[in-house]
């Protein structure tokens, strides 16, 4: 994947997937926040979480610009239930080889109310119908993948039924990538105007989806922070004569 992201498309749409991690982390607080897979990418550099770590499957490269905190499997995560505050997956569904055990692990870890953050390749594309092609090609042994090798394509509206099952709501969602299938960059740029139409006329036909959800937990009602009571008006007490002098004199104001 991270060899991918370095051509021309991968280039391209890296950018668009960037903006969007940056505009969806940076209002998402807490105190923990947890990548899982790719080293190369930072999608937490907006985030403003005290800890913040990445998780990969395998050991990174001798030499690599970015180390990750932890090697694990992402089906079972070593981290409490209902510790973090945002779990971002920056394809890292489609390279897994359950990405069931990983959506479960991740509803586990989050606090309620806590977010995910899901990137993807978008099957209903041109670019995902190019790679379908290529795959055929393939096995008469003929040409090469557009796309990345992936386990497999998951689609934007499978992924909402999968994460409403663990009691997800989908908050925000959004598709980037409407240029044709190219693997030039001059040929990228010359539909550049593609992009803008592709949002207004065919939005869910982008190359890859983007997606915010928030685990809900029923039952479960967030307490506000405990104001400091209203001080108490202190009061004269009345005297005992005082008050029989008071009723006293009231009843005589009614007879009269």
């Amino acid at each position: 994947m991270q060899q991918w992201f370095e051509t021309p498309p991968g280039r391209y749409l890296l950018a668009w997937e960037r903006a969007e991690f940056d505009r969806a982390v940076g209002d998402i607080f807490g105190f923990h926040a947890l990548q899982l897979g790719l080293s190369g990418i930072d999608t937490l550099q907006s985030n403003r979480m005290p800890h913040r770590w990445l998780a990969v499957q395998e050991p990174t490269a001798e030499g690599a610009a970015r180390r990750p905190a932890l090697v694990t499997n992402f089906g079972a995560l070593p981290f409490e239930e209902n510790s973090l505050d945002l779990v971002v997956l920056p394809h890292a569904l489609e390279l897994n080889l359950d990405p069931h055990a990983t959506l479960r692990e991740v509803e586990r870890v989050l606090v309620p109310e806590g977010k995910v953050v899901i990137c993807g390749f978008n099957p209903a594309s041109l670019w995902g119908l190019r790679q379908r092609r290529a795959q055929l090609w393939r096995t008469l042994g003929f040409g090469e993948l557009f796309l990345p090798q992936v386990e497999e394509f998951i689609g934007y509206w499978r992924l909402r039924d999968w994460l409403r099952l663990l009691s997800f709501e989908v908050e925000s969602s959004s598709f980037g990538g409407y240029r044709p299938a190219f693997r030039t960059e001059r040929w990228l740029e010359r539909f550049d105007w593609l992009d803008h139409a592709g949002e207004h006329w065919w939005p869910i036909f982008g190359a890859a989806y983007f997606l915010v959800a928030v685990k809900r937990v029923r039952g479960i009602k967030l307490i506000g922070p405990a104001w400091k009571p209203a001080p108490k008006i202190a009061t004269a007490p009345v005297p005992l004569a005082n008050r029989g002098h008071r009723i006293s004199t009231h009843m005589e104001e009614e007879v009269s």
